[in-house]
């Protein structure tokens, strides 16, 4: 069966897929490896098993507690955060940590350790999970949280799906008022006025994220919108607010993104109007602007497109990110999405986990076959001499040689893997 990911790249084709449909159930035996599969929402070969077995994990989607005055929840791990929302914010409680979009399970949020834009403050997905339960091949099921099988709850957050079949997890919630946020967006003008203007917000804004125009040169590069947030404090009145998604409504053969198109949407949205002082906002469009376009992906055409995100330490991260523009500049290429953020300094859980101190970058890029390969390779020597990492999650062609210089836990994390479970990610970067 063919399947691939959210972008589209690689197709690959698997001898079977199975459906997990409740956590007290056994591993099925399969002749070749096996891999948990969620939702797709991951980028690249991460969630693929070319020539093996994807164990399909979305029927696994049941709550098992919730404790209001608490904010502890239990529930399945094919259960998406989408209705982990609707299931706790109307009870007065959040996601601790979000990623871009609220179609994945909590399953692949721990498996990929997904972080959001309140990273300086939160850290990741992975800091909020109590505990969870890690289903082997053998048979053997092991409850695991930072005081029991410590190891194995390290190497499972972040590890890829590679550990075995997380079957349940209990999470952590962070208590709000409302549904809203109070928000404000900052335009800056140069990468400089980024910076600056960054820490000044991580001082005082829980949640930050800035959108920076890709195809800016010169004085003007890296210019920008600054994007903060806070959950709302209690309204006397607070607005209706209803979601109408839409969905991309064509399939086209082709891209749809090109260098004119890419260029005319940056300009635009760089110069769209902005209003001054604080807003209140739903917390879906703040958190997550691209659900509100179902099959956003689509646009890419059937070829799909790469996602390149990468962090770069502390001490190389302006002129590393610098350099990484002028080199997509230079390149006629460009992003739609282009999100700049620095991470904060809490150390992450996992062995595999990809965020750390440093700056974070991260574009969308249309697969134009060895144009877009060779543009990626340009950007993997600026990360590779910084010192920084590419994000397993969003990735498709990473060297071999700059996974394990990123990573170095690589090697003990590798003791942990399921012998009966393996990914078309881990094959190729550990050869």
């Amino acid at each position: 069966m063919m399947i691939t990911s959210w972008n589209r790249y690689p197709l690959v084709s698997h001898t079977n897929v199975l459906d997990a449909v409740h956590r007290h159930e056994s591993l099925p035996i399969t002749s070749g490896p096996l891999l948990a599969f969620g939702s797709g929402r991951s980028y690249g070969d991460v969630c693929l098993n070319e020539g093996g077995v994807l164990l399909r994990t979305r029927r696994m989607d049941r709550f098992i507690a919730f404790d209001e005055s608490t904010g502890v929840l239990v529930c399945e791990s094919g259960v998406l955060l989408a209705d982990i929302l609707d299931l706790v914010v109307p009870q007065g409680w959040f996601l601790p940590v979000t990623p871009g979009t609220r179609f994945v399970t909590v399953g692949g949020a721990i498996a990929n350790d997904v972080h959001g834009k309140n990273h300086h403050i939160q850290g990741n997905f992975g800091h909020h999970v109590r505990k969870f339960e890690l289903l082997r091949s053998d048979g053997e099921r092991k409850l695991c949280c930072p005081d029991k099988n410590i190891d194995w709850f390290r190497a499972t957050i972040g590890g890829l799906g590679l550990t075995g079949l997380i079957t349940w997890v209990e999470l952590q919630l962070l208590p709000i008022i409302n549904p809203f946020m109070i928000t404000e967006s900052k335009r800056f003008h140069s990468l400089d006025d980024f910076w600056e203007l960054s820490a000044e917000a991580e001082s005082q804004w829980p949640y930050t994220v800035a959108w920076i125009d890709c195809t800016a040169t010169g004085k003007r590069q890296g210019r920008g919108i600054l994007m903060l947030g806070q959950h709302a404090p209690a309204q006397a009145d607070l607005p209706t607010w209803k979601e109408r998604p839409r969905r991309f409504p064509v399939d086209p053969p082709f891209s749809l993104v090109n260098t004119l198109s890419v260029r005319a949407f940056n300009l635009l949205y760089y110069n769209k109007p902005i209003k001054k002082g604080l807003a209140l906002t739903h917390y879906k469009p703040y958190f997550y602007p691209l659900d509100g376009m179902l099959e956003w992906n689509r646009m890419y055409g059937r070829k799909g497109f790469f996602q390149y995100q990468c962090v770069l330490p502390p001490e190389a991260s302006q002129e590393g990110i610098r350099d990484l523009l002028n080199i997509i500049a230079n390149s006629g290429s460009g992003s739609f999405l282009a999100v700049l953020k620095t991470f904060g300094s809490k150390i992450s859980q996992g062995m595999l986990s990809f965020p750390r101190p440093g700056a974070t970058l991260a574009l969308d890029f249309p697969n134009q076959g060895k144009r877009t390969l060779r543009l990626l390779n340009e950007l993997d020597a600026v990360v590779r001499e910084a010192g920084g990492a590419l994000y397993p999650a969003k990735d498709a062609r990473m060297p071999s040689e700059l996974f394990r210089s990123a990573y170095p836990l690589w090697e003990q994390f590798s003791t942990f893997i399921d012998p009966q479970f393996s990914s078309s990610f881990w094959r190729r970067v550990k050869e």
